[in-house]
């Protein structure tokens, strides 16, 4: 009888220190490049955490950058003071990472990387109104969120293009 041999996947001392670095980046982005709105019930963010998240997602794939990014923000969350997001963001923010590097696995055009941005952007509209709803239990509540959302998922998308174009000559291929 024939066996399949064992598919474990071989990580690299490099792969955990590039998804450590980004995980730190995304943390650090989100929390010392913010601004507090005090319009949303839960007084809402707008923080440049999605541009390393955009990044990794372009230049080291959907694993990496959905580990970056939900690690990082959910660790944000846990220091912040914003505990009670830690979980939703760990998944929203990770379900970004992941798709986003998904689609731009084997194509980096500026369409592709639109419709990354697009797709990210619906996720983190979603799933936070979705979260927000839960926590509140009131489903008016979490529109005053999305202004902030658009501005937070569109700017870190527009910043990180021109740094994941050129990060992707220099850094070692997936």
């Amino acid at each position: 009888m024939k066996t399949e041999p064992n598919k474990k996947r071989n990580i690299s001392v490099y792969d955990w220190v590039i998804t450590a670095l980004f995980i730190a980046l995304v943390m650090v982005f989100t929390m010392f490049i913010n601004i507090r709105l005090p319009i949303a019930a839960n007084g809402g963010l707008i923080h440049l955490g999605n541009v390393p998240l955009f990044v990794a997602a372009m230049n080291l794939g959907k694993r990496k950058a959905a580990i970056a990014g939900g690690v990082g923000m959910a660790m944000f969350d846990l220091i912040g003071g914003w505990t009670t997001w830690a979980p939703f963001t760990f998944v929203i923010v990770a379900l970004m990472g992941w798709f986003s590097g998904l689609l731009l696995e084997k194509n980096h055009s500026l369409s592709r990387y639109i419709m990354a941005v697009g797709l990210a952007l619906f996720l983190k509209v979603v799933g936070y109104y979705i979260a927000e709803w839960i926590l509140y239990g009131n489903f008016l509540a979490p529109l005053t969120s999305i202004p902030g959302n658009l501005v937070q998922v569109i700017s870190g998308g527009i910043i990180a293009y021109p740094v994941s174009i050129a990060l992707y000559k220099v850094l070692p291929k997936k």
